[in-house]
């Protein structure tokens, strides 16, 4: 029996790249399986919308989904993944619009998924090309990712372009965190893994919907679901009190008319301001997921039809 293979395509103002993108990823669709297209509308301002319900008055094989407003990519995935489960999809590709996922990799996938892979993740081989400073923090969040949480097996580059089998993708949807950290969870969820390898890709065309304190608000929350050293945070204020009343004391044996308390004081209220906003916002999620309110909210779509 014909497998079928959703691919969920999240997209946010895309309206210049979503006819080329079709264009293209409809080369790479392999004969001995039927392939959807879901497109999920993150709540697009511009065109986006209008063209894709055009492409799929003229092929059958596209669906979207579209939210009353932008509730982000992570909410897009999530609705991708519940959308391919109502169209009995055996499994699903997620992949970008821009065209930064190369959909040449689709049979490479498909090969290593008849092998008997699960979950087929796809990674940078080097990040030559990308912006240097995005380039740094990347790094610096792998780094820190590690360090703090249980999930040591996040590979650096690592892109949320994969395909996932129906059972992985059943999994993901179990999950009812409220704030969802995608690459986080496709690791601790198990199953049998392969990473495939590309270069770095430049958009087709648009701009990236990505800020960097987009970035920085995300990684900070892949940080906040996995970490397991809460207490890392209390226990550097302790060693920077230490510190400083260890430095203060020295200061006034040497010299008694000069003192390090006033300046040791000062960072010691900033970093307790710091550990402060970092309970607040833990508590601010704990409520977000006490309310239970949905991850999005559909407005259109015709996956029903």
């Amino acid at each position: 029996m014909e497998k079928q293979i959703t691919i969920i395509v999240p997209c946010f103002n895309e309206e210049e790249v979503i006819e080329i993108f079709y264009k293209e990823i409809t080369k790479y669709f392999v004969d001995s399986y039927k392939f959807n297209i879901l497109f999920v509308d993150d709540g697009s301002k511009d065109n986006t919308l209008a063209i894709i319900k055009q492409l799929a008055n003229q092929d059958n094989r596209i669906k979207y989904l579209s939210f009353s407003r932008n509730f982000g990519k992570e909410a897009a995935l999530l609705a991708g993944f519940e959308g391919a489960l109502k169209l009995k999809s055996d499994a699903v590709i997620i992949i970008d619009v821009d065209l930064q996922d190369p959909p040449s990799l689709i049979p490479e996938m498909i090969k290593y998924y008849e092998e008997g892979y699960l979950h087929i993740y796809a990674k940078h081989r080097t990040r030559a090309g990308e912006p240097k400073l995005k380039t740094f923090f990347a790094k610096s969040f792998y780094k820190v990712y590690a360090f703090l949480t249980k999930e040591k097996n996040l590979a650096q580059g690592a892109r949320d372009f994969s395909l996932m089998d129906r059972k992985v993708v059943e999994a993901f949807v179990a999950i009812k965190d409220e704030k969802r950290f995608t690459k986080g969870i496709s690791q601790w969820i198990g199953f049998k893994k392969k990473c495939i390898e590309f270069d770095y890709v430049p958009r087709v065309a648009g701009e990236t919907k990505w800020s960097f304190k987009k970035l920085f608000k995300y990684a900070m929350l892949g940080i906040k679901q996995f970490s397991h050293h809460y207490t890392w945070i209390t226990r550097l204020g302790i060693f920077a009190a230490s510190v400083f009343v260890l430095v203060d004391v020295i200061i006034r044996i040497i010299n008694q008319n000069i003192s390090f308390y006033h300046i040791g004081l000062n960072v010691l209220v900033l970093l307790l301001f710091i550990i402060l906003h970092f309970i607040m916002k833990l508590i601010y999620d704990v409520r977000d997921q006490a309310l239970n309110r949905p991850q999005y909210i559909l407005q259109d779509g015709n996956i029903d039809e």
